[in-house]
């Protein structure tokens, strides 16, 4: 249901946020998520352009959420590298499928449900669920 980017996205993120603030290189990323360096290189652009992570230079610098994991949730890493799409017509192009079809309304009610998961879950709350695990 979700794509590889959202996936490692999440992965990335979910690491940055357990650091605490400390910044990290991305190859200490893709190697503690075992993300493919260049693919986590397309994913940390997206992720820095989204404003959810802020990347700083030189011998101190890496990656660092740009705001506290409690206010950041999973719908705004999802949209950030691979937003949902809604669907706008029929699936199956029938056309004796009356409008709205029940085929496209049925997916859309998921994807919706889906969407609003995403939308009241931060990523803080998935990382304290992990540390009491």
């Amino acid at each position: 249901m979700i794509s590889q980017t959202v996936e490692y996205a999440l992965r990335a993120m979910s690491y940055l946020a357990s650091l605490g603030g400390a910044p990290t290189t991305s190859e200490a990323i893709a190697r503690s998520t075992r993300i493919p360096r260049g693919y986590l290189s397309k994913i940390m652009r997206d992720l820095v352009r989204a404003d959810l992570v802020r990347s700083f230079r030189g011998p101190h610098g890496g990656f660092v959420p740009a705001r506290d994991a409690e206010s950041i949730t999973l719908l705004d890493i999802v949209s950030a590298v691979d937003p949902i799409r809604r669907i706008a017509g029929c699936p199956s192009a029938d056309p004796r499928h009356a409008w709205p079809c029940p085929l496209r309304r049925c997916l859309d009610d998921a994807l919706a449900h889906v969407e609003q998961r995403f939308r009241s879950t931060t990523l803080g709350s998935v990382l304290s669920t992990i540390r009491e695990a």
